[in-house]
């Protein structure tokens, strides 16, 4: 009689009443009040262009609803998709700006941070194209620096910052370009340094070859440099090059000139950013890298990655009182062993938090950057306001089609400010000072064309 009742026909049906139940359970994505009041924070500033033109009541991103206890929870309406840290080929990834936007929207991205190594040159593009998906574009360079150890080791490691501004870049744009082109003339060096020590190795690889990967005006990078050594079959993949020779301190490695780690942070910060440490689990020496970082003013470190939250960076994060963030460093190289663009989850509460550090930090910096227009209303300056922003009709703003200080700010920033943010006391001043500026410029250019 045991035996009939533990036959296998029973399990099977109670194993069917089981899935039954879970999919109806999950069908629904509970989140707690706490993670609900975020992801309506988060969402708000996603969709703002969106939000700025309806009304505050008729925006609703989360559904309520109660389970079989009668306790009410929420569920978002529609999945948030973030990537904070990804490449193109105005470095050393494999895509375009404008491909690597086209398959950020086919993975459902909303928010896309453009992280370029030593280099901005990409993100117009990447805007202009995110513009047809409505993908948010957040201005983002990962820069190239050297951290020194302290005492009489004097051992030195390089360190990767990754720095995030507002829709109107840096505050200081002159200096970041010419900080960054150091950086970047300095690769070129290292390049021919890394290439020569592979010719002394009896593993001849053509500068010419290095530089046509590349592509014209890009600093090259080692991965351009393994791209040329698995074209000279010298390798079998672009793994076993870096395993083999180019991996830090490796017998092909050299450094370039790359700035001081902590003297980074603070022009990051100087300069309207935010500063976030990249990939800290390839650190040698990671607990003294962030804590000489953070004396620095460092914002926040990544600790999340493709395969999850990494816990021993989230709580280093969390006793250094640091932001948490992650993205999967996507190059578009392909192979089974690359986390693919919008792969990682970062938990909206770490979105949160971060936005919460960022958008005073980058509101403060648009407001700079409008002032000093006022201050001298320049073709450079005006260029500087603009220079990641569009019109609706996806061209670019001039001097000569701004219909008025409102239309600058609405049309550049509608998607970066909230309409309470472009309309209180502070922008209600800017505005109207844009405007004298921009009929004074207005009354010029038409005495210069008259005469």
């Amino acid at each position: 009689m045991m035996c009939d009742k533990e036959s296998p026909k029973k399990p099977i049906v109670n194993n069917n009443k089981k899935k039954k139940k879970t999919k109806r359970g999950g069908a629904k994505r509970k989140m707690t009040v706490e993670q609900t009041a975020a992801y309506k924070a988060v969402s708000e500033w996603v969709f703002l262009d969106r939000s700025n033109t309806c009304s505050s009541n008729s925006m609703s991103f989360v559904d309520a609803f109660l389970d079989d206890f009668g306790v009410q929870w929420y569920q978002p309406k529609e999945k948030l998709v973030f990537e904070f840290h990804c490449h193109t080929t105005c470095s050393d990834g494999f895509l375009s700006p404008t491909k690597l936007v086209e398959r950020a929207h086919q993975n459902g991205v909303n928010v896309l941070a453009l992280t370029d190594h030593d280099t901005m040159s990409g993100i117009p593009e990447a805007v202009a194209a995110a513009r047809r998906f409505g993908i948010k574009i957040i201005p983002g360079v990962e820069i190239s620096t050297i951290f020194y150890s302290r005492g009489d080791s004097g051992e030195e490691e390089p360190v990767h910052i990754l720095a995030y501004y507002s829709n109107c870049g840096s505050t200081k744009p002159a200096a970041l370009d010419k900080f960054l082109g150091d950086i970047r003339d300095g690769r070129f060096l290292r390049a021919k340094n890394i290439v020569s020590k592979l010719n002394k190795l009896k593993l001849p690889i053509r500068w010419e070859s290095v530089a046509k990967i590349a592509g014209k005006g890009v600093a090259p990078g080692r991965l351009h440099i393994a791209r040329a050594m698995l074209e000279a079959g010298h390798v079998e993949n672009l793994k076993q090059a870096f395993t083999r020779y180019l991996y830090d301190g490796g017998p092909a490695y050299s450094t370039g000139s790359e700035p001081v780690a902590e003297d980074t942070v603070q022009l990051i910060r100087e300069t309207g950013g935010v500063a976030v440490l990249a990939h800290p689990w390839a650190l040698k020496n990671h607990a003294a890298v962030i804590r000489r970082l953070k004396d620095a003013g460092l914002h926040g470190l990544e600790a999340y990655r493709s395969d999850g939250k990494l816990s021993v960076y989230s709580d280093l994060a969390d006793a250094h009182s640091l932001l948490k963030l992650g993205g999967s460093d996507y190059h578009g190289r392909g192979g089974q062993h690359e986390s693919d663009v919008g792969s990682t989850s970062v938990p909206v509460l770490a979105v949160h938090e971060f936005l919460k550090v960022a958008r005073p930090i980058w509101r403060q910096a648009i407001r700079n950057i409008l002032e000093n227009y006022i201050i001298d209303p320049s073709n450079s300056n005006l260029q500087h306001i603009i220079r990641f922003g569009r019109t609706k009709t996806n061209s670019p703003l001039s001097a000569a089609t701004l219909g008025s200080a409102d239309e600058l700010i609405n049309q550049c920033l509608s998607s970066w400010l909230s309409k309470e943010e472009r309309e209180n006391a502070e922008f209600e001043t800017i505005k109207a000072e844009l405007s004298q500026v921009i009929v004074i410029r207005r009354q010029l250019e038409a005495h210069v064309e008259s005469t």
